[in-house]
């Protein structure tokens, strides 16, 4: 009888387990098998979608070392790391200007959230369409603006020069995840105690020191979970770049990006066929990109804010 009890004890301890089962498989087949595929296809050389024969490192060699594989590779490298540094200043930076004058008392607040969350709700093929039409050196909305203020100067083939074409997409992805960065800003300046900034003011801090030695180590947390998202997002990013310029990155591919690359050699034509095996290539080191990257992004925020 105390056996049959410890051993519905230890049952009803361990159910919970079966309740993590479906989500365990999904992430399983659609997370971590097409990983590890990609690692093993990364090693073997194809015929088409048929593997063929073990090849060891060669598609590294070939991607970093042979044209025009490395050339495409580290142009498109470059371009994410442009992509990063840009989203940066126009999304975190932004985000967090947005969040902190929301979080003060201003009217309308609930609104100013409402819409300014309201683009990251709409489709990447819907924004990357009305944007294309927008940015359009015709009949586009923006050069007609600037012609009718008399700024004609300033009207530029925006996504068909090689000099704005990745920064206008920047700005569309930006402009589309504004919204997210400044909740994520929000939650933690509403976990912050008022009377800590009350306090800070009656001492006679100024905004400067406000913002510079409360505001941001106080959202030391939120800046660390964004910097670590916008990292991923930018050398991730393929869905406004395809939905804008196309797969080959246009115009020239001065807004190629790994993932684009990678797309063109895994499902487009290459020597007659699917380069799976360097499309598998790009893959697994656009994933230790960005393991690594992460890693760093959180050991430096932990040492400098969390451990004080």
């Amino acid at each position: 009888m105390m056996i049959n009890v410890e051993w519905k004890s230890k049952f009803k301890k361990h159910l919970v387990h079966l309740f993590l089962l479906p989500a365990f498989l999904l992430y399983g087949i659609f997370q971590l098998y097409p990983l590890i595929m990609a690692a093993l296809n990364s090693f073997y050389s194809f015929n088409g979608f048929d593997r063929e024969s073990f090849i060891g490192v060669d598609n590294f060699m070939t991607l970093f070392t042979e044209k025009p594989y490395n050339e495409f590779f580290f142009n498109a490298f470059s371009h994410n790391w442009i992509y990063f540094f840009v989203t940066v200043i126009t999304q975190l930076i932004v985000s967090l200007f947005l969040a902190i004058i929301i979080h003060s008392k201003v009217k309308g607040k609930e609104f100013f959230k409402s819409m300014f969350f309201l683009p990251k709700l709409l489709s990447v093929i819907v924004i990357g369409f009305l944007f294309s039409l927008i940015l359009n050196p015709t009949r586009g909305a923006l050069n007609s603006l600037l012609d009718g203020i008399g700024l004609e100067a300033l009207t530029r083939p925006w996504l068909g020069s090689m000099d704005t074409a990745l920064f206008s997409v920047i700005f569309v992805d930006s402009w589309a995840s504004i919204g997210f960065s400044m909740l994520i800003f929000l939650a933690g300046l509403q976990a912050v105690d008022n009377e800590i900034f009350e306090a800070a003011r009656i001492d006679g801090a100024n905004p400067i020191q406000i913002l510079t030695r409360i505001t941001l180590p106080m959202l030391g947390p939120s800046l660390m979970i964004m910097s670590v998202l916008v990292f991923i997002g930018s050398f991730e990013t393929f869905e406004y770049v395809f939905a804008m310029q196309g797969s080959s990155g246009g115009p020239y591919y001065s807004t190629d990006v790994l993932t684009t690359f990678f797309y063109r050699l895994a499902f487009g034509t290459v020597d007659g066929g699917q380069a799976i095996g360097l499309g598998s290539a790009v893959a697994v080191v656009l994933f230790i990109i960005i393991g690594i990257a992460t890693s760093l992004i959180l050991f430096v925020f932990r040492k400098n804010d969390f451990d004080r």
